[in-house]
């Protein structure tokens, strides 16, 4: 009979993590990668739409990234304890 010893992977963790975490993890991957798209090409939003907003100059794209990085970074901050919460429970 193994011994317990409280540091084996929970199984099924990530079968039990609620829909919260899944929306919160999402949102920052994709406003990590939408700003990652803005350090590549600043006129993303002309290319995915045709429109141009800002007059080609970037800076609604910045802008948008610049917000988007926040909430990402919020997102990815309540992911982890929301995954930490679960994990410990």
């Amino acid at each position: 009979m193994a011994r317990h010893t409280g540091r084996e992977a929970t199984p099924g963790i990530t079968t039990d993590l609620p829909t919260r975490f899944w929306y919160q993890a999402t949102t920052a991957g994709v406003g990590f990668a939408l700003f990652l798209l803005t350090l590549v090409t600043r006129e993303w939003i002309e290319i995915l739409t045709g429109l141009d907003p800002d007059g080609g100059s970037g800076a609604l794209e910045f802008g948008l990234a610049f917000a988007l990085l926040a909430i990402a970074a919020v997102s990815a901050v309540f992911a982890r304890r929301t995954y930490v919460a679960v994990a410990s429970a």
